[in-house]
C-alpha cells in the first residue's frame, strides 16, 4: 500500500508530505486547490508519462518521492530483476526528480532506474482510475482485455500464442521465399555465371602478391642486369681486373703463411680465410643469379593478363582473393537454397496448413473459455451495478468471430440496458456519465483479486452521480477497500463521508505566490468539510447535522 507521498516543487505545490492509512483515503478540497496536481504527482512517482511543465515557477528541479509498503511477490520478483531488494519490513522508497532540462532520476530503494523500470514496478504497487479510463472503456478493442483479466484460463491463452507466433514465423519464412525466388530462373542464371567465372579462374589466396612482385622484377630487367653484372666484375673479377673473390683469397693465403711466424696472428688469418669462402659463396651466388636473369615478353604478357583477371575478380567480389573465394562459397550456399526452394516451400506450406488447423482449434477453446467466463462475469457486473442504483440494469457480453491475432479471434463488446423494457445496446453508444463511472466501479470491484495492485486510486469516479447512487458508490468503495487500499479523489459528500481517512487538500497566498497544503482531518473540521462539500456556501446547523449523521452512517457511530 502508498504508506506516505512527498512533493516538492510540483505546479502551486511547494512543499507537502501526506500520510495515507489503510482501507479507504478520500481527498477533497475546494475546485483548484490542487487535487489533480496530487495525481499528477502519484503518476510521475510511478513513471507515468509527464513534463518539465509540471515544476514550480522558478524553479530548476522538482522532487516526488514515495514510501509502499507490504510490497506484494509479484512486485518483489520484479525488483529483484532489476537488482532492488526490500526492506525487512517489505517496504519500498520510490523516488523521481525532474529538472528543467527534461532530465529524470529515478531510484528505488536508492538504485537508479530508467523511467520504463520505474513505470513497470509502478503497475505492481498501484493502479489509477481516471477520466481517460472511462474513455477506453467506450472502446470496444480493450473490452476483451478486462474478460481475460477476471478469467483463468492463462494456460488456454499461453498454448494460442505459442501457436499463433509459430504461425506468423512459418508465413513470413514462406512469404520471404516466395517474394524472393520469383525471379529465380534470372538469379539462378546469374549465380551460375558467377561461380564459373570465379571457378574458372582457379584463385589461391596470396597469388596476387607473388604475381605483382614477378611482374615488378621483369619491369625492372634491365636495372637488374646491369647492377647484378656489375656486382658480378666486381666480386668475381673479369678479363682486364681481378675481383674481390680473388683479392681476398690471395690475402688469406698471404696471412696463413704469416701465422706460422706468429701465434698473435693466427686468429686474424682464421677471419680471413672464413671471409674468403664466404665471399665465394656469394659469388657462386651471384653466378646463379646472373644466369637466371631473364626477360620474357611472353610471360610478362601472360603476367600483366593474369593480374588483370585477379583484380578485376577481387574488384567485383570482394576486396581481395580471401573476399572472392567467400563470396563463390556463399553463391554455392545460395544456388543450392533456390534449387531447392520448392521443396521447402512445399514443406513450408504443409506447415502453415497444419498450423492454420491448429490455430482454428486453440482459437475455438479460447473463445468458450471467454464465453463461460463472460457469463460469469456479466452476472457479477449486473449485482454490482443494482446495488449502485442501477435496478433495472442488464449487462452482456456479445462476441463475433473477428481476424486471428494474437489475442484469439473474438471482437468482444458490452452490451448494457439500464432502464426496464429496453434492449441492450453497445455500452459507448447508450450510457450515461453516471452510469459509465458505475460500471466502471463495479469492473473494478470484479477485477479486484488478490495479483492485482495493492492500491487502488479513483479520480473522478463521481462524475454524473449524486443523490442515492452517490451513496452507494462511496459503500462500494469502502467495501472494496477491505482488501484493497483505496484513495478516491471527490466532490460528493456521500462518497468523502464514507472513508477511513479523510485529506483535506487547501490552497492559499504568501508573499505572492500560492501554496497547497494537505492535512488529515477528523472531529468537527470534517464535519465542516463534508457540510461544505454537500453546500458550496454557508454553513447551517442542519448541514451540520446532515454531515455528521452521514459519517455516523457510514461508520456505525
Amino acid at each position: 500500500m502508498l504508506k506516505s507521498l512527498s512533493i516538492e516543487n510540483i505546479a502551486i505545490i511547494e512543499k507537502c508530505n501526506i500520510d495515507f492509512s489503510y482501507g479507504f483515503n478520500c481527498l477533497s478540497g475546494e475546485t483548484g486547490a490542487g487535487k489533480s496536481i496530487i495525481i499528477d504527482s502519484i503518476n510521475a512517482v510511478t513513471g507515468q508519462r509527464t513534463s518539465k511543465e509540471l515544476i514550480r515557477t522558478g524553479c530548476s528541479k522538482a522532487v516526488v518521492s514515495a514510501l509502499f509498503c507490504d510490497v506484494s511477490t509479484a512486485a518483489e520478483t520484479a525488483l529483484s530483476e532489476l537488482g532492488v531488494s526490500l526492506d525487512e519490513d517489505r517496504s519500498l522508497f520510490v523516488s523521481r526528480t525532474i529538472t528543467v532540462d527534461g532530465k529524470n532520476t529515478c531510484k528505488l530503494n536508492s538504485v537508479s532506474v530508467n523511467v520504463s523500470a520505474l513505470r513497470e514496478i509502478g503497475s505492481y504497487l498501484l493502479n489509477i482510475h481516471g477520466q481517460h479510463d472511462n474513455q477506453a472503456l467506450l472502446d470496444p478493442h480493450n473490452h476483451c482485455g478486462y474478460i481475460d483479466s477476471y478469467g483463468d484460463f492463462e494456460p488456454i491463452l499461453t498454448s494460442y500464442k505459442e501457436c499463433y507466433e509459430e504461425l506468423k514465423r512459418v508465413r513470413r519464412k514462406l512469404k520471404t521465399l516466395t517474394s524472393e525466388f520469383n525471379d529465380k530462373e534470372r538469379r539462378l542464371e546469374l549465380l551460375k555465371f558467377q561461380i564459373n567465372e570465379i571457378e574458372a579462374a582457379n584463385i589461391k589466396i596470396g597469388e596476387l602478391d607473388e604475381l605483382l612482385k614477378r611482374r615488378d622484377e621483369m619491369r625492372n630487367f634491365e636495372k637488374l642486369s646491369f647492377g647484378l653484372n656489375e656486382v658480378y666484375d666486381l666480386l668475381c673479377g673479369n678479363d682486364e681486373q681481378s675481383g674481390a673473390e680473388t683479392l681476398t683469397a690471395n690475402v688469406a693465403n698471404s696471412m696463413q703463411t704469416l701465422a706460422k711466424l706468429s701465434d698473435s696472428l693466427k686468429n686474424i688469418s682464421e677471419r680471413l680465410t672464413s671471409v674468403s669462402a664466404e665471399l665465394s659463396d656469394v659469388c657462386a651466388d651471384v653466378r646463379t643469379a646472373v644466369s637466371d636473369l631473364r626477360f620474357d615478353p611472353l610471360e610478362l604478357e601472360t603476367l600483366e593478363q593474369r593480374i588483370d583477371l585477379l583484380k578485376a575478380l577481387c574488384k567485383k567480389y570482394g576486396g581481395d582473393e580471401t573476399a572472392v573465394l567467400e563470396y563463390y562459397n556463399n553463391a554455392l550456399t545460395e544456388l543450392d537454397s533456390i534449387e531447392n526452394s520448392d521443396k521447402e516451400i512445399a514443406i513450408l506450406e504443409q506447415q502453415s496448413d497444419a498450423l492454420d488447423e491448429e490455430i482454428c482449434q486453440k482459437g475455438s477453446a479460447l473463445t468458450d473459455a471467454r464465453k463461460r467466463t463472460a457469463k460469469e462475469f456479466s452476472k457479477k457486473i449486473c449485482d454490482v451495478l443494482k446495488y449502485l442504483e442501477m435496478p433495472n440494469v442488464s449487462f452482456s457480453v456479445d462476441f463475433r468471430e473477428g481476424m486471428y491475432t494474437v489475442n484469439g479471434c473474438d471482437d468482444v463488446e458490452f452490451l448494457i440496458s439500464a432502464n426496464l423494457g429496453e434492449t441492450e445496446k453497445p455500452l459507448s453508444k447508450i450510457a450515461s456519465g453516471g452510469e459509465l463511472s458505475r460500471t466502471m466501479l463495479a469492473i473494478k470491484s470484479v477485477l479486484n483479486d488478490e495479483n492485482g495492485a495493492a492500491t487502488l486510486i479513483f479520480d473522478e469516479i463521481d462524475t454524473g452521480i449524486s443523490g442515492k447512487a452517490a451513496d452507494k458508490v462511496g459503500r462500494q468503495l469502502r467495501s472494496l477497500s477491505k482488501n484493497k487500499q483505496v484513495i478516491c479523489v471527490t466532490h460528493l459528500a456521500q462518497i468523502a463521508s464514507a472513508a477511513d481517512c479523510h485529506l483535506l487538500i487547501s490552497k492559499s497566498e504568501k508573499n505572492g505566490a500560492t501554496r497547497t497544503e494537505v492535512e488529515t482531518i477528523d472531529g468537527d473540521k470534517r464535519i465542516s468539510e463534508i457540510a461544505r462539500i454537500m453546500s458550496g456556501g454557508e454553513m447551517t446547523e442542519n448541514l451540520y447535522k446532515t454531515a455528521k449523521e452521514l459519517i455516523e452512517n457510514h461508520h456505525g457511530l
